[in-house]
């Protein structure tokens, strides 16, 4: 059965800005406003040095989604890279349930989305200086959407330029693909900025 973090099919992420902290964090709310989670970033302090020093593209990073009960759901990392990343999902457990792998295009970032048996279950692309992406399954449906044009109740929430929607079609209905697909559209922003 999906848990409740991962049963809303619109998830509304609002980074926290802090100037004297290096890990990125990120509020996570559903279409009616309710804080469901946040998404962490996790540094030690040796990490920190290292983003001093080197070009922080190349370093490896961990991210955590956690429930508003601050209990862990999903894990996302990347080990050391020199050029196009692969970044492994894993369940609370610590089990692989996918992995991304991004593709090198200009200012159109591409992201492939792999389940457990490397099997490509979705792909995120399109224009991040216009913060538009499409969620497409293999056959190039759309299944879902990230961007920051919204309506409703959560427009009057969200009005600056660090917070963005993510929606998945509401009759997409393969739990486990869903979850590593929402893990990896929630986290987006973060892994760009990684990459940079």
């Amino acid at each position: 059965m999906i848990n409740n973090f991962f049963a809303t099919n619109s998830y509304f992420i609002d980074e926290k800005v802090n100037y004297f902290k290096f890990e990125n964090c990120y509020n996570v709310f559903n279409d009616e406003g309710q804080n469901i989670g946040a998404v962490k970033q996790k540094l030690s302090v040796g990490d920190k040095l290292l983003r001093l020093l080197l070009n922080k593209a190349m370093l490896p990073f961990l991210l955590e989604i956690k429930n508003n009960e601050d209990q862990l759901e999903v894990s996302i990392s990347r080990g050391w890279t020199l050029f196009m990343s692969k970044i492994t999902i894993k369940n609370a457990q610590g089990e692989t349930i996918g992995s991304i792998k991004q593709k090198f295009k200009l200012l159109k970032p591409t992201f492939k989305i792999f389940n457990s048996s490397e099997e490509q279950i979705a792909e995120i692309n399109g224009d991040w200086k216009a913060w538009n992406f499409k969620i497409t399954d293999p056959s190039g449906n759309e299944i879902g959407a990230i961007s920051k044009k919204w309506g409703g109740a959560m427009k009057e929430l969200f009005t600056t330029a660090d917070k963005y929607n993510v929606n998945i079609d509401a009759n997409y209905s393969n739990t486990e693909n869903k979850i590593v697909i929402l893990a990896g559209a929630i986290t987006i922003d973060m892994v760009l900025k990684e990459n940079k």
